[in-house]
């Protein structure tokens, strides 16, 4: 089951149902299926502290995902920072909803073992992405 949780003031998030249904379909399009999946939306001060704390790393991000994963069964939390997101989408041009669903999509990624340490993996990972956000804006809505 996925979840949306707040450690601060939750975006306003379109078409929660379609997003839940687009992540599943994700998932099972990666031969996974949907376990626990917690997706935290946070300030970048949050994630900061979260980052430091658990992976010993000072730098801002836009996503952190802790894999809890049984196999094929995807669990985790997905933090996102709503402040880095919202900047990327400025810096890009692209509006927030769609920042925020690639975001998510890196972050359920990660869960069915996709790495972005390197280049190589990287661009694979952006490759997914956008491949994903495809099939968002091929989905009808409820």
């Amino acid at each position: 089951m996925l979840s949306f949780y707040s450690l601060s003031s939750p975006p306003h998030i379109l078409r929660r149902r379609r997003v839940k249904k687009w992540l599943t379909a994700l998932a099972e399009a990666e031969n996974r299926r949907v376990g626990e999946v917690s997706i935290i939306f946070c300030s970048d001060e949050e994630l900061l502290a979260l980052n430091r704390r658990y992976l010993q790393h000072d730098y801002f991000t836009d996503v952190l995902t802790f894999d809890y994963s049984d196999g094929n069964r995807l669990s985790g939390d997905i933090f996102i920072s709503c402040d880095t997101v919202r900047a990327n989408a400025r810096d890009y041009s692209q509006p927030f909803d769609g920042e925020l669903r690639r975001v998510m999509a890196h972050g359920l990624l990660h869960l069915c073992g996709y790495r972005d340490a390197t280049v190589s993996q990287q661009r694979a990972m952006r490759a997914k992405e956008n491949h994903y956000l495809a099939q968002w804006n091929l989905m009808n809505d409820e």
